[in-house]
């Protein structure tokens, strides 16, 4: 079956997805108002049609929402103001937001369905395949599944649950964007001292992540009180060669949650609850 996409709006990851959509025979919408001349380039390499954004919304069958974070729910409520979405229209939520805003953006949009959907990967071009986590309605979280079918983007349903998609979204950036800034500074501080290389040759004898090594939460949490000095004199370093020392307080300020804990043999949900000061909105408990 052959869609109409209303895509909002085509960046790099946008386009990139409009091209998969497009070459599956869907035709792909998109509003140029106000937009750059890069974002028109990608627009029209992609073959995407151009639209106002009151026909977008009106002829769409999916609204695909993939912009920068911060502007995601001004998008969404300028949709909402519309007020002309088509029955049947689905709104996918695709940017890297929390659970708590996902919700504020269902509500604004009720009654149209919104899924809750995250992006993980880069874009689908040049042979990479990213991911696309879905959550919320199973039928249309299925109908959004079958909307990719075929294309370089795989999709992935984890539940009726709006939330989901997005917390798996920013679990996994909170580690991989934070550590990539974290190799950043303390590869700099290294340079400084003339032992980057040494400092390469020490990271390179591990080859896996500690994301997946879950073990190490609970030995963290009995060496928090070793560690966390250890961080405040990391910080000292970087402040020295004027690299940022902010992440060093913080992760040490985080280790020290765990203080009442020296030493102590817990499993990882022990670990876990120890370091929780209290549970914020997005807690799904």
């Amino acid at each position: 079956m052959t869609d109409t996409v209303g895509l909002l709006h085509p960046g790099s990851m946008g386009s990139a997805f409009g091209a998969q959509l497009r070459a599956r025979g869907h035709l792909v919408l998109w509003c140029p108002d106000g937009r750059s001349d890069a974002t028109r380039c990608r627009a029209e390499h992609a073959g995407l049609e151009p639209e106002s954004l009151p026909e977008l919304v009106c002829r769409s069958d999916v609204l695909l929402s993939l912009c920068p974070p911060a502007a995601a729910e001004e998008i969404a409520a300028q949709v909402a103001e519309l007020g002309v979405a088509g029955a049947g229209t689905i709104f996918v939520e695709a940017n890297a937001v929390s659970p708590t805003r996902v919700q504020r953006i269902a509500n604004r949009l009720a009654p149209t369905p919104v899924i809750d959907a995250a992006v993980v990967g880069s874009p689908p071009v040049g042979g990479k395949y990213p991911t696309l986590y879905l959550s919320g309605p199973s039928k249309q979280a299925d109908r959004i599944a079958e909307l990719f079918a075929g294309t370089d983007v795989r999709t992935h349903v984890l539940g009726d649950s709006i939330g989901k998609a997005s917390a798996l979204k920013l679990a996994y950036s909170s580690y991989q964007k934070v550590s990539r800034v974290l190799a950043a500074v303390a590869y700099g501080a290294a340079d400084t001292y003339g032992v980057a290389d040494e400092l390469l040759v020490i990271a390179a004898k591990r080859t896996r992540s500690y994301l997946v090594e879950t073990d190490y939460i609970p030995k963290t949490a009995a060496c928090a009180w070793r560690w966390g000095p250890e961080l405040e004199d990391a910080a000292a370093l970087l402040a020295c060669v004027g690299l940022p020392d902010s992440l060093m307080h913080a992760a040490a300020a985080t280790l020290a949650r765990w203080d009442g804990n020296r030493d102590e043999r817990l499993d990882i949900a022990e670990a876990l609850e120890a370091l929780r000061l209290e549970r914020g909105p997005d807690d799904p408990s």
